[in-house]
């Protein structure tokens, strides 16, 4: 039986540092996220003057605009998660992936392996679009590979003799499905008898991105007000964990219709809507949180993030979550209701073929 194995390579400027991922993706189960390996390759001078060689994990949080920044003044975190020194080799086990082990066969002595864990807590990779001709950094979180040389692992590190490679902290959807969003919203009004009544389902709690979101509404008017028109829209709201008013909503898909109406009193309705969010029909909008992989051509929606309790959020994140909102036009006098259902929008976790695509594209 052969395996095959797909490898990303990267030189320093220099020549003398190489670093070998077989992945760029790494996946968060919520209580445990996959380690991150590789194999780093050494030059023989490097090598002969023993020279110590680090490799950190680097989350990159940026809270603020590139433009707006002055002097001694930053919008943006590089925090260290994890570093490990790999040469000289420091006495610690290390379990090795096969491709670790194939690896090691053939690049020589001067190959040495490194194994490092994501923190569960950490944020997810998800940064927030700009507008099309902003070539700045965007906001959001990003994570680095970094190797380097230096005399101790907080040495400034220098260009020449540096690697950065980009990863991402992904989340997939869940194998279950969660309990049918429900919800139902009443209205009375001021010196006026009865009450206007809106129910408002979901087929299901989870969607996997570009999947149609069927929207069951059934209105019930018992009161002496007039249904002019309804409104369905999917909202992605997105906190940005650091700052206490960091919260905002965008609407990212809607369908208006006068169909059934005006409803007058006494008259029920019943009504299916469908909605597709993707990030096609919000390309020219800032501010819609994406997939945390800028570089890739064909990215989505950011998918919602779960976390096992809002305990656990951490202070360097953005926190990604969607909902359907239904509301109902009664005019100037009667005024709107409203109905709002929570769902969760994810990528279902690929085949190996799947996976073997994306890396294929991301290293073209």
């Amino acid at each position: 039986m052969v395996v095959n194995f797909k490898v990303f390579k990267k030189v320093s400027p220099n020549n003398m540092i190489t670093l070998y991922m077989n992945k760029r993706e790494f996946v968060d189960s919520i209580t445990v996220v996959e380690p991150v390996d590789g194999i780093i390759v050494l030059d023989e001078e490097y090598v002969r003057q023993n020279r110590k060689i680090y490799v950190q994990l680097i989350c990159n949080f940026r809270y603020g605009r590139e433009d707006d920044e002055m002097i001694g003044l930053r919008f943006q975190k590089e925090l260290t998660l994890v570093s490990q020194q790999v040469h000289p080799q420091q006495k610690k086990d290390i379990q090795l992936t096969k491709m670790q082990e194939r690896l090691l066969k053939k690049l020589g002595s001067n190959a040495f392996p490194f194994v490092m864990e994501l923190p569960p807590s950490s944020p997810a990779s998800v940064v927030l679009q700009q507008k099309a001709n902003d070539e700045t950094q965007p906001c959001g979180v990003q994570y680095f590979v970094k190797v380097f040389t230096g005399d101790s692992d907080c040495d400034r590190s220098h260009r020449r003799s540096t690697i950065n490679l980009g990863i991402r902290k992904v989340q997939y959807a869940p194998n279950k499905q969660g309990i049918q969003p429900c919800t139902v919203v009443r209205k009375d009004f001021l010196l006026s008898p009865g009450e206007l009544e809106l129910e408002v389902t979901l087929d299901k709690q989870l969607y996997h991105h570009t999947e149609k979101i069927a929207v069951n509404i059934c209105v019930r008017n018992n009161s002496n007000k007039v249904v002019k028109k309804i409104k369905t829209m999917v909202q992605q709201g997105v906190d940005v964990v650091l700052f206490q008013n960091g919260q905002f909503r965008n609407t990212i898909a809607f369908v208006e219709t006068s169909e059934g109406c005006p409803l007058n009193p006494g008259s029920s309705l019943q009504k299916v809507m469908y909605l597709v969010p993707t990030l096609v029909a919000n390309c020219d909008r800032a501010g819609i949180a994406v997939e945390g992989d800028v570089k890739r051509k064909e990215t989505s929606l950011a998918s919602t993030t779960l976390i096992a309790s809002q305990d656990t959020r951490d202070a360097f994140g953005i926190i990604v979550s969607y909902a359907v909102k239904v509301k109902l036009f009664l005019g100037a006098l009667g005024g709107e209701l409203c109905a709002e259902l929570p769902f969760i929008l994810m990528h279902p976790k690929p085949s190996r073929k799947a996976q073997e695509a994306a890396e294929a594209e991301a290293e073209a």
